[in-house]
């Protein structure tokens, strides 16, 4: 079928396609390529001006499936055409090489253990301790405003064209053919060929104009020397203070002046201070062992509650019978020992009384005319007895 030229229309709708939506580069057939998904495509136009009905006229795009039908039109238009993903697969060579550095590897890390053996435990707990470290300073480098992230390793993949040259709605990937010219991009070539041709005349200047240029470049140039300087002298702030200190104290006079980052990102924070001296030490050996005694409190709490449930479960039938009867025996001998030792010590207790003498005579005589009615008792049973013989 023949193709004819696109309308105003349908080059307005590819540019603002173009330079809306979200696009990602990579190479095909040895070209650096841009692409787009056509999900996001579908998106970005329903969310257009084309989307929207104005008086008296219809929107160009009320659902998806009439934005997949324009950029069908597109796409026979040459606007862009279908690609298809295929991960770069890596050849034989290179997997033969990764095999034979994986087992000369190895073979070094046996000889390395072999070596090592003896001496496992205290580089266990170095490690332990630098990995600690190693965390803490992680974690205040991300904490940190300006410090640059880790990027995240990705699949590689490479872009090959497709056969079914279709627009369809989804994860389909589309490479970008029509590459216009962005308005930005115009005017910010036009300023940088108006500013080369202004500095070729400069000799034409007026007088003025050539001292406020020189002074504002020499101005520049004291700037640049200044920064400069100031990374000299923390470097040298940063020495004094480690050997005067014996490398305890880390003093950095603004730590980010050289770090990839912003301007202004770069004179914050003013200084930095860290003290790695014994002190430092002992505290981070005390929270472990705060650590160590806290879990095996733990532990034992455990092991203990395990047994007090254990004995708790032992014996639901006879053995609970046993040891009631048992509890219940205890209980009533010892209930029986107090009762003696109050008895006894209740019959006892007078003996430590203070007694006067006319008490002493007044017992002694209760004492025997007890005794004497006693003796009459015993006469007269003897004598009934007898009698009855």
């Amino acid at each position: 079928m023949e193709v004819g030229e696109p309308s105003k229309e349908e080059k307005a709708v590819a540019k603002y396609l173009r330079f809306n939506c979200p696009t990602k580069s990579t190479n095909m057939m040895g070209h650096r390529v841009d692409y787009f998904i056509a999900s996001k495509a579908v998106d970005c136009l329903l969310d257009s001006k084309w989307a929207k009905a104005k008086k008296g006229e219809e929107a160009l795009f009320t659902t998806r499936e009439s934005v997949v039908d324009y950029c069908n039109r597109l796409l026979k238009k040459q606007f862009f055409h279908r690609a298809l993903k295929v991960m770069k697969m890596k050849y034989d060579k290179d997997i033969k090489k990764e095999k034979e550095k994986g087992k000369a590897e190895s073979g070094k890390e046996e000889d390395k253990k072999s070596k090592k053996e003896n001496t496992k435990e205290e580089k266990m707990k170095k490690e332990k301790e630098k990995k600690k470290d190693g965390e803490k300073e992680e974690s205040k480098k991300e904490e940190a405003p300006g410090t640059p992230k880790k990027k995240e390793t990705k699949k590689k993949f490479k872009l090959e064209p497709h056969d079914d040259q279709v627009f369809l709605d989804g994860n389909e990937v589309f490479v970008w053919i029509y590459d216009p010219v962005h308005f930005k991009t115009f005017v910010m070539g036009l300023i940088l060929v108006i500013a080369v041709i202004a500095a070729t005349l400069f000799p034409l200047w007026p007088a003025e104009m050539r001292v406020g240029v020189y002074y504002l470049s020499v101005g520049a140039g004291c700037f640049v020397a200044s920064i400069l300087l100031l990374a000299v002298a923390r470097c040298i702030l940063f020495l004094i203070i480690w050997l005067i200190t014996g490398g305890r104290h880390h003093f950095w006079f603004l730590p980010n002046l050289t770090a990839d980052v912003g301007f202004i990102d770069s004179f914050r924070p003013l200084y930095t201070h860290e003290y790695k001296g014994p002190k430092a030490d002992l505290k981070k050996d005390e929270k472990s062992e705060a650590k160590k005694h806290q879990k095996s409190d733990s532990e034992e709490k455990s092991d203990s509650e395990k047994k007090e449930d254990e004995e708790g479960k032992v014996g639901p039938g006879n053995n609970g019978t046993e040891g009631s009867g048992a509890e219940r025996h205890s209980d009533t001998d010892s209930d029986r020992r107090e009762d003696d030792r109050s008895q006894h010590s209740s019959g006892n207790g007078n003996d430590f009384e203070m007694i006067t003498k006319e008490e002493l005579e007044q017992q002694t005589d209760g004492d025997c005319d007890e005794e004497e009615e006693e003796e009459d008792n015993d006469g007269e049973t003897t004598k009934p007895s007898s009698e009855k013989s």
